[in-house]
């Protein structure tokens, strides 16, 4: 039996999932916390948001996040990516920075909009 805290809504149940009884899950309030509870402990993904170098823009870092949730073993791998990535602005939000990050399907997009600052 497994305790997790449900972080799907700002309820935060506390969940039990029953390994042993085709991952069952007790405590949740609602049916997104059952799947939630199933997919942490048999497949657990992740949004990732991270930032990436900019030019030309006021900051020197853009926030970006995965278009996607990810599988949680590829975090780390993910963010590793954008190390080589070099954005120049201006940026709109939503615009890919990184398309399909390691074969997953997800892009890493802007989240946030920058403009270019004139020289």
């Amino acid at each position: 039996m497994t305790e997790l805290t449900c972080i799907v809504c700002p309820k935060g149940c506390r969940l039990k999932v029953d390994e042993e009884n085709h991952f069952e899950v007790a405590g949740a309030s609602c049916p997104r916390g059952i799947a939630y509870g199933k997919k942490e402990l048999t497949a657990p993904t992740r949004t990732v948001t991270t930032t990436v170098a900019i030019e030309g823009a006021l900051h020197s870092r853009l926030p970006v996040k995965t278009s996607q949730e990810i599988d949680r073993a590829l975090v780390k791998k993910a963010v590793e990516a954008l190390k080589a990535v070099r954005v120049k602005a201006p940026v709109k939000t939503g615009e890919v920075v990184l398309k399909d990050v390691l074969g997953t399907g997800a892009d890493f997009i802007a989240a946030k909009e920058m403009g270019r600052v004139p020289l």
